[in-house]
């Protein structure tokens, strides 16, 4: 996975357990695409305290998911989403012994694919 990508997933499940400043240099640079130099401008610090900040918060980050294992479970979950969408859509009303049964199963499509939609925009 792209290192960029990686980041903003560690930042979207543990960005909360970051300090404040953490989070504003964090957002500076990964978000905002600001340069170290422009970054150091405006947080009034050098532009080795902004690298240091940075990388300190990146071992923080991974360190939180080596312990917790959130975004992990997270990809695990998402894969188990994608194959139960998928054995769903396979299933057609001829499978089902009754109309009660079909709707059943169509409420529950349909709300997998509200879950997969919200977990596919993160």
């Amino acid at each position: 996975m792209e290192k960029l990508a990686k980041m903003s997933l560690l930042v979207d499940f543990y960005g909360p357990l970051l300090t404040d400043k953490q989070r504003n240099v964090w957002d500076l640079h990964y978000q905002q695409d600001l340069s170290l130099a422009e970054i150091a401008e405006v947080e009034q610090i050098s532009r080795q305290a902004i690298h240091d900040l940075l990388r300190r918060t990146e071992r923080i980050l991974a360190g939180y998911e080596l312990k917790l294992g959130l975004v992990q479970r997270f990809w695990v979950e998402r894969q188990k989403l994608m194959e139960v969408q998928t054995l769903l859509k396979e299933l057609n009303e001829q499978d089902f012994s009754s109309q009660v049964a079909w709707e059943c199963h169509q409420q529950i499509h349909t709300m997998i694919d509200d879950v997969y939609g919200m977990v596919s925009a993160i």
